[in-house]
Parts: C-alpha cells; structure tokens; sequence
C-alpha cells in the first residue's frame, strides 16, 4: 500500500506542476523548445495515473478503476485542449474528447450501479 501511495504522489505531484507550471516543468526536465501544450498534457495524464492508483486502493473492481482513471485523464485532458485552443489544434479537438470524457462517465455510471445491485 505504502508503494501505491508513493507513486500516485510522484505522478500527482508531477503531473500537477507540469499542469499549472508548464515552463518550470519543462525546464526541470530540460525540454526545449517549451511546448506548453506538451506540458499540459503531459500533466493531464500523470494526474490521471496517479488517480487511478487512489482508485485502486478505493475499489477492487479493475474496469471501475480502469474507467475513473480514464475519465480524470480525459477530462483534463478536454480541458487542456480547450486552455491551449489559441495554440492550435482542430476544432473538433474539445467536442471529440469531451465525448470520450461523457462516454467513460456514463460507462463508470452504469457499473457502479451494476455494483451496487448485486
């Protein structure tokens, strides 16, 4: 358990900074140029690792825990797409992963009831 909570600290930790601080994360890291968009994502997805890793220790069902990970990273993920849209993209970029985010949602939705009635 001890293992578990070091690294979702390490990847929420990271994953944080590289989020709210892009140009401070890339150069701890020493990626140049700075692409903040890059960072962005990045942090998207380590904070979806790490919430997956909590998940883990919450629930034992692994599709649950597979879907509320992914739902954390996909919605900052659409978020980050919608922050960073001044820095290109595609227009379709934020509708096509906010879907995914509602998909994976609705899906976590339905197996927690699923759950709860057996």
């Amino acid at each position: 358990m001890i293992g578990v909570l070091l690294g979702a600290a390490s990847m929420l930790v990271f994953g944080f900074w590289a989020l709210l601080s892009p140009v401070s994360f890339l150069d701890y890291v020493n990626y140049h140029p700075v692409n903040e968009h890059l960072a962005h994502d990045a942090g998207a997805f380590q904070i979806g690792i790490g919430a997956t890793l909590i998940f883990a220790l919450i629930w034992s069902d692994a599709l649950v825990v597979a879907l509320a990970g992914f739902a954390v990273a996909s919605g900052l993920h659409t978020m980050t797409h919608f922050m960073d849209r001044h820095l290109g993209g595609h227009g379709t970029d934020v509708p096509i992963l906010g879907l995914f985010t509602l998909i994976a949602l609705a899906t976590l939705y339905l197996r927690l009831r699923k759950m709860k009635s057996t």
